[in-house]
């Protein structure tokens, strides 16, 4: 087992004190979005044997990462698990598919594009999934066109109107996609402001047909005056996790996190293709081609119980899976899992032996157990999860 120490990523829309006191460290103010506790080569994590992951598993990757991982994925962790706290919203974003990022990857390499003008970092997939340690709110996926239509239909900008006529015209996936299409290539700053001004309006007056995607779209403008990623709340689905709940978010959903804290595990990736709500790197063509626009609700997915303490969180893809466990004075237990695993510590104290080491994880500490260190037991009073490879 391996301690491993998070590398920080100061978005400007983290909370500046979240992360540091889930940590046990001192805020200074500076923002602290994501904590990754992983191998990605933008950011691999430290370890106590004063290297970094990604250098320590190149070092024996069958025997660190399993044979079975490696014909897979190559020599390399297939997975990020990350802390996240956003307290603004992130930008409207889609994440590519397999194929899009290989191809686009090898697009921008080829013509050297600088990395501040990427969309692609690297050559593959993100689907993720996130834990709610709080309250998380976000939008993620497409409305049904019909019930898009009936948030805009009391609204008389010239935008709102432009949108509701394509979303009648055809009410479907292809009419979902023109009027997003619409919105975010030629809608204006000031066609924006004035549709966010009705929202408003008929917020204040007790008159929305929807005063959740209302508040949203006034909180959005207010952040991000005339984006139109704030109109495009409008038709995409609001969602509220609870602690402990869980959504998947596949590749091609466009979504958005709004705030509060929780754990996220994806595909060892950090391409991200945005629309707006951001002042980084807008990419809409990219995006639009990406998008899935057929409606769908989000996917939240319920644990499997595999003993009285662990449940695991069974996402469709290949790249990862992750588990909660809570143990209550547990005298000593397997810990389901298999192959290269990080532990992190959510409360409390869980001590977790292999054969041949034992730690204890309070809350914020991290392990990496590589694959041939074989079965885990866990003992104690406390909450981990635990991201592994199915």
């Amino acid at each position: 087992m391996l301690t491993l120490v998070p590398r920080p990523q100061h978005y400007s829309w983290g909370s500046p004190e979240v992360i540091p006191h889930f940590l046990g460290e001192t805020a200074t103010g500076v923002p602290v979005a994501e904590a990754w506790y992983g191998a990605h080569p933008s950011a691999p994590s430290m370890t106590d044997g004063g290297t970094d992951l990604r250098t320590h598993l190149a070092e024996a990757p069958q025997q660190r990462l399993g044979a079975d991982v490696v014909a897979r994925f190559g020599p390399q962790l297939p997975y990020l698990l990350k802390l996240i706290a956003p307290m603004q919203p992130l930008s409207l974003q889609v994440h590519p598919n397999l194929a899009q990022a290989r191809e686009g990857f090898a697009r921008e390499e080829a013509g050297a594009t600088p990395r501040e003008r990427r969309s692609y970092h690297d050559a593959n997939h993100k689907p993720e999934l996130v834990y709610a340690l709080t309250t998380f709110e976000a939008v993620c996926g497409f409305r049904a066109p019909r019930r898009a239509a009936e948030l805009l239909a009391d609204l008389s900008a010239p935008l709102a109107r432009d949108l509701l006529v394509r979303l009648r015209a055809e009410p479907s996936a292809i009419g979902v996609h023109a009027a997003f299409g619409r919105l975010l290539q030629i809608g204006t700053a000031e066609q924006v402001q004035e549709v966010v001004r009705q929202c408003a309006a008929r917020l204040a007056a007790g008159t929305s047909p929807s005063q959740r995607a209302d508040a949203i779209v006034t909180r959005l403008a207010q952040i991000h005056p005339g984006d139109p990623g704030a109109v495009a709340a409008l038709l995409l689905n609001p969602v509220t996790l609870q602690p402990g709940e869980v959504m998947f978010v596949p590749a091609g959903c466009v979504h958005a996190y709004l705030s509060g804290f929780g754990v996220e595990v994806m595909a060892n990736s950090d391409n991200v293709l945005r629309a707006g709500l951001t002042g980084k790197h807008v990419d809409i063509p990219e995006l639009l081609a990406a998008v899935d626009s057929v409606a769908a609700p989000p996917i939240r997915i319920a644990p499997e119980l595999l003993t009285e303490a662990t449940g695991v969180f069974y996402a469709p893809v290949d790249d990862f899976e992750l588990s909660l466990t809570r143990l209550d004075g547990d005298p000593g237990s397997r810990l389901p899992g298999r192959g290269p695993r990080v532990l992190l510590g959510l409360d409390g104290g869980v001590h977790v032996a292999t054969a041949e080491q034992t730690c204890t994880l309070g809350r914020g500490q991290a392990v990496f157990v590589a694959a041939d260190e074989g079965d885990l037991q866990v003992a104690g009073t406390g909450v981990l999860v635990q991201a592994d490879v199915p």
